[in-house]
């Protein structure tokens, strides 16, 4: 029989109830994006109204636009027919623990094909805070004292080394893996202070010059107390770095605006905007004086 503590096992919570349904109302704009990421899609969703956020593909990375004052939550989507681990973070945070994130640390766990949806810094086996936009300084790792890396949300995905487990709800682990050898750590340092692969731990984003931002940075509050039970379950992971690792930036839409991460709307000009050019040949014929 296989020690349940085996090397790279882990224990991990499993939500006990399904995340609360969410109306999807459809902007006139976008249709629902696809999820990013491969083996798990993530997306993000306004609780406050209902929309899936628009993902706009800007220098080689994945930014949103989010709404101070609204609630969100992570949508988690398991794309296979195997477990899998999904280690969340907002803002360099292990959105479970509390802890400073890392791959290795805690996360969701997806039975096949299945999908749930995290709304908050999980406080206990009971409830969680939920996750609401904010002004940087407003921001939970801002006031813990970790404002470094407030913007981001990531993903690092992991499979699982034994599949024998058939059932119907997710999972956060809660013993850390055991760290990468010092080349692969070294690697991942690299891919992480460039902004982390995604959909392929092989990608690379190439990053592009943004202009400062317009209004004051977004971050990610600790909001409402929220009732979200949980219990713990096991996950072996089958290797000690993830399979994927994904990250979405974001930020308000003014300042996404003002960096050109999303293009100005298109407006169409009205005949009256601007002072009419004379032109040497109008076409026509002579028309009557005014009198």
């Amino acid at each position: 029989m296989r020690s349940l503590f085996a090397p790279l096992a882990a224990l991990a919570l499993v939500a006990l109830a399904p995340a609360p349904a969410i109306a999807h109302h459809q902007h006139p704009r976008y249709h629902e994006p696809a999820p990013i990421g491969a083996l798990v899609g993530v997306d993000v969703i306004d609780r406050d109204t209902g929309q899936v956020a628009p993902v706009y593909a800007h220098g080689g990375e994945y930014w949103l636009a989010g709404t101070p004052g609204h609630r969100y939550a992570v949508r988690l989507r398991n794309l296979g027919g195997e477990r899998v681990l999904a280690v969340l973070s907002v803002d360099g945070v292990n959105a479970v623990s509390g802890q400073t994130a890392s791959a290795q640390q805690t996360g969701y766990v997806l039975g096949p094909w299945q999908q749930t949806e995290v709304a908050g810094w999980r406080k206990s086996l009971h409830d969680i805070a939920q996750f609401e936009f904010t002004d940087l300084p407003d921001s939970y790792a801002a006031r813990t004292g970790r404002p470094a890396n407030v913007g981001v949300i990531g993903v690092a995905v992991f499979r699982e080394r034994v599949r024998d487990w058939y059932g119907h709800e997710d999972a956060i682990s809660k013993q850390e893996a055991p760290a990468a050898s010092a080349p692969r750590a070294a690697a991942e340092a690299s891919r992480d202070a460039a902004g982390g692969a995604v959909g392929s731990r092989r990608a690379q984003p190439q990053l592009g010059a943004i202009a400062p931002p317009a209004s004051p940075k977004l971050g990610t509050g600790h909001g409402a107390r929220e009732w979200s039970q949980a219990r713990q379950v096991a996950f072996e992971r089958d290797s000690a770095t993830p399979f994927a690792v994904v990250a979405l930036r974001y930020d308000s839409e003014s300042n996404l605006l003002a960096m050109g991460v999303i293009p100005p709307p298109w407006r169409p000009r009205h005949p009256h905007s601007q002072p009419q050019q004379p032109e040497p040949f109008p076409v026509g014929f002579v028309p009557d004086p005014r009198w």
